[in-house]
């Protein structure tokens, strides 16, 4: 009887233990940027430059904050960073994508589903949609980040590659090719969710860094709080329009392609032709 009795009492404690268990997780992401500069005009000092402003853009700080099932991922707040003029008078980095500050990427993963509020282009959409099934492949190797052992696991997807160009030839249309990528996950068991950074998930622990293609995007934990004093604040996001994945991806390949079109050259005019590959 003794024994039965420790034996629910573990239990319990186990259950509560899983219903309070959650902690705030600290990311860091970078990106390859590569630039090629046809014109004659270009020089190295104006790669270099434009590589720089443009890595500043992809190098940011975001909190995952998760208990069991639940997690919201969002980008720490930050002073606002002064806007670039331009580039030897006449050339201007811009990002075509959301604004990033502002949004807030919710995950239930008890219940499959997800919903990403996100300020694209001045506009607030409230992207709602089911969680994709990742294939991940388990791996053998282990490291450690921090304190934490990790495991490896791997998947290789298809994706859409687009190739931005400035160019002279103005009936030059962007060619768009399908690629493989083979991301890289590091997962901890110590930390029993199966959640991760943006839209990584689906391992039976906390993803602490994901790697594409060797380096040519990561995102890094660099820091661990779990259960801390102040109760962790998962509050599913409720502002803007709603719409599917799908359709929010059609919204943005028309912006991106408007704007391509934009930048064309018109009626003749020569200038530099320019290839930017991000993450690629």
């Amino acid at each position: 009887m003794i024994r039965i009795l420790v034996l629910v009492l573990a239990l319990v404690s186990t259950s509560a233990f899983a219903q309070e268990f959650q902690g705030i997780a600290t990311y860091k992401t970078k990106r390859h940027i590569d630039i090629k500069l046809d014109s004659t005009k270009a020089n190295d000092a104006m790669r270099q430059q434009m590589i720089e402003m443009m890595k500043k853009q992809f190098e940011k700080t975001f909190t995952l904050s998760f208990n069991k099932s639940e997690s919201i991922y969002k980008e720490e707040e930050s002073l606002s960073k002064p806007q670039v003029g331009g580039i030897g008078g006449d050339f201007q980095i811009m990002t075509i994508g959301s604004g990033g500050g502002g949004d807030i990427y919710y995950k239930n993963t008890a219940e499959n589903r997800y919903v990403n509020q996100t300020d694209t282009y001045g506009k607030i959409f409230l992207i709602k949609d089911d969680i994709e099934k990742r294939e991940w492949q388990l791996e053998p190797q282990t490291k450690y980040i921090g304190e934490y052992l990790c495991h490896e696991a791997t998947l290789t997807e298809e994706y859409e590659y687009t190739e931005m160009r400035r160019s002279s030839d103005e009936d030059k249309e962007p060619e768009t090719t399908m690629r493989e990528r083979v991301i890289t996950a590091w997962y901890t068991l110590q930390i029993p969710v199966n959640s991760g950074p943006a839209d990584y998930q689906g391992l039976p622990g906390l993803i602490m860094e994901i790697d594409v293609d060797n380096g040519k995007q990561s995102i890094l934990c660099s820091k661990i709080v779990l259960n801390p004093k102040d109760q962790v604040d998962i509050k599913e996001p409720s502002k803007g329009k709603e719409i599917s994945q799908k359709d929010f991806d059609d919204v943005m390949e028309k912006k991106s392609k408007e704007m391509m079109e934009r930048f064309r050259p018109r009626n003749g005019r020569e200038g530099e032709s320019i290839e930017i590959r991000i993450g690629g």
